[in-house]
């Protein structure tokens, strides 16, 4: 019971961190969206190697190298989750410094079901009956969006899908939190780092340019980043997935509310209704997952 509570402790930390991030990004927006990026990968790639080392976990991080390479198709998979990853943050960093705070909390409540999608694609998982209305739900959520803004919400469905993908590779190549992130941005730092000279030969890089704060919010990038995923593997250790998932609506919820009532993005009544649509889809998503899982527990024996 003590592993529980503390496990639904970490989850709630770090969903808080993940919900409240747009303050962080909106407080970079006088840095472009590609320099926060690139900024974001080094130091988060610094930070983690940093903290293995001292925890003495170089010889593990060495192992997972080594074992990764020995099944080269989960190399490969974790170099595209990388890729896949950073084009997350990419989106997310210039949706919320371009005024689309409220397309990203859509994006993130559409997650769990673009996750179960792919589940159905790629896994051969089948629906329940609840689930297969939660997905009729939901559309019908996203086409009355669609139709009000005269265009597919790209920004919402980009981060659902990204985050989704990303989601269904590290299920399948198992890693400690810490060194696969450590992994993951070793990949794409080099290429961070070649954007980053390419910045400094143009004249266009703020860091190091503008003041010392600006410097500081962008070296804090790589806690920002890392520090939330390693509290969530905390939590997911500690806790049922079912409920991980459940208070994963956490982090979409604060974002709406800064967008709406910090950054005064517009939210009316056909956004509402939309979004009415994809909640009540996401509470019989939830309800039936968790009724299923209880199930399961009381038709084992004791």
């Amino acid at each position: 019971m003590q592993t529980e509570r503390s496990g639904v402790l970490w989850a709630i930390g770090s969903y808080l961190i993940w919900g409240i991030m747009p303050i962080y990004w909106k407080s970079l927006e006088h840095v472009v969206s590609m320099e926060i990026l690139v900024s974001r990968i080094v130091w988060a790639f610094i930070l983690t190697f940093l903290v293995v080392i001292l925890l003495e976990n170089g010889k593990h991080l060495k192992e997972d190298f080594k074992k990764l390479w020995s099944t080269r198709r989960d190399f490969w998979v974790l170099c595209a989750a990388s890729g896949i990853v950073s084009s997350n943050w990419f989106i997310y960093i210039w949706a919320v410094n371009h005024n689309y705070i409220v397309q990203t909390s859509l994006g993130y409540y559409m997650n769990p079901l673009v996750s179960v999608l792919l589940g159905i694609i790629v896994l051969k998982e089948r629906l329940s009956g609840a689930q297969k209305i939660a997905f009729v739900l939901a559309v019908i959520g996203v086409v009355i969006l669609t139709v009000y803004y005269g265009t597919f919400p790209w920004i919402a469905f980009s981060l659902a899908v990204t985050f989704a993908v990303y989601g269904l590779i590290k299920k399948r190549v198992k890693l400690d939190a810490l060194r696969g992130l450590t992994i993951e941005t070793f990949f794409i730092v080099p290429f961070a780092v070649l954007y980053y000279i390419w910045l400094f030969m143009d004249g266009q890089a703020v860091f190091l340019q503008i003041d010392v704060k600006t410097d500081l919010l962008l070296i804090f990038t790589g806690l920002v980043t890392a520090l939330p995923l390693v509290m969530y593997a905390k939590a997911v250790q500690r806790i049922p997935l079912y409920m991980a998932g459940f208070l994963q609506y956490i982090a979409p919820t604060i974002m709406l509310f800064i967008g709406v009532v910090v950054f005064k993005e517009t939210f009316g009544k056909i956004e509402f209704l939309s979004f009415a649509f994809i909640w009540f889809a996401l509470i019989i998503f939830t309800a039936s997952t968790i009724l299923e899982v209880v199930k399961v527990k009381r038709s084992q024996p004791q």
